[in-house]
């Protein structure tokens, strides 16, 4: 069997094996990147703008950004060690929030008004506080998923435990300033300027971004390197090493973002080299599957 398709035999293990709610996750999520995709293709048609709180930006970045969260979340989860009940109970929350949270964001883009800190009318602000209470239990699934993932669990490798325990932890800050940004603008809005709110209440977006996707980042160069002809310390060490690349450039990221009065020069350079890090370390493990023979492979449950 050829490395690809060992990959690809692995790859549809994950839905051969998977839980109903996992199988659920993996549609669903793909619709919302559909309909990421659908806004994007609306939005380069009309010829509308980019910027602003009534731009089709909003349905596409949350369509893609939550699509994409929703497969990596139940792809990483079934690694971890639950029950199915506790699985369907926090993945299908899990899911029903993402869709909850995209669906009314593209709804308010629809209506041409402002999703996020608009109370101008009783629907909006039941709107804005519903987008708010979904945010808080997302914040409080994940971090429901993140102490599952630090139990003890011999059934994976440490180089992918590594990984999904750090990435987790990454994605927590990630909500964090989610929430930090929210807060902003309420804050904003109920002091009478809602104009500043959405102007300045999305200012941490790219720590916010950059900080989300770890969880896929890292757990996915993990997984591809269960194809190398490595031992487990050498996936352990590439690991670590994109590990804490990651963390640096998000850390410069978030100094920059928060205005922590970094030193441009030492904020470039702490991104450019954690950047690096990870690109490196994924180059190095593309070369190395490629190149390996037959190796064993984490596939889904069987």
């Amino acid at each position: 069997m050829t490395t690809v398709s060992r990959i690809r035999s692995a790859l549809v293990s994950f839905w051969t094996y998977g839980q109903p709610v996992e199988r659920t996750a993996y549609v669903v999520g793909s619709l919302l990147i559909v309909s990421g995709l659908g806004h994007l293709v609306i939005l380069l048609a009309t010829g509308a703008s980019w910027d602003g709180p009534l731009s089709f930006r909003k349905a596409i970045t949350f369509g893609l950004s939550f699509g994409l969260t929703l497969v990596t979340i139940a792809w990483v989860t079934s690694f971890l060690r639950m029950n199915n009940r506790r699985r369907a109970r926090l993945l299908g929350a899990f899911t029903a929030a993402c869709v909850l949270e995209t669906t009314l964001v593209s709804l308010q883009v629809w209506r041409g008004v402002p999703s996020h800190f608009n109370l101008e009318t009783t629907f909006d602000g039941l709107v804005a506080r519903t987008l708010a209470a979904g945010g808080l239990a997302l914040v409080g699934l994940v971090v429901a998923f993140t102490l599952i993932a630090f139990r003890r669990n011999h059934g994976v490798p440490l180089s992918l435990l590594i990984a999904i325990r750090i990435g987790f932890s990454i994605l927590i800050g990630s909500m964090v300033v989610g929430a930090t940004m929210i807060a902003k603008g309420m804050r904003l809005v109920f002091a009478g300027n809602p104009q500043a709110a959405y102007a300045t209440g999305g200012t941490l977006k790219p720590t916010h971004a950059v900080a989300m996707h770890a969880v896929l980042v890292l757990p996915l160069l993990a997984w591809w390197l269960s194809f190398a002809d490595w031992n487990e310390r050498q996936r352990v060490t590439a690991v670590t090493v994109a590990s804490i690349g990651y963390v640096v450039a998000a850390a410069m990221i978030g100094a920059e973002n928060f205005g922590l009065g970094l030193r441009p020069a030492l904020v470039l350079a702490g991104t450019l080299l954690g950047i690096s890090a990870v690109i490196a370390t994924s180059l190095v493990a593309f070369y190395t599957v490629m190149t390996a023979p037959d190796q064993g492979i984490l596939r889904g449950r069987s």
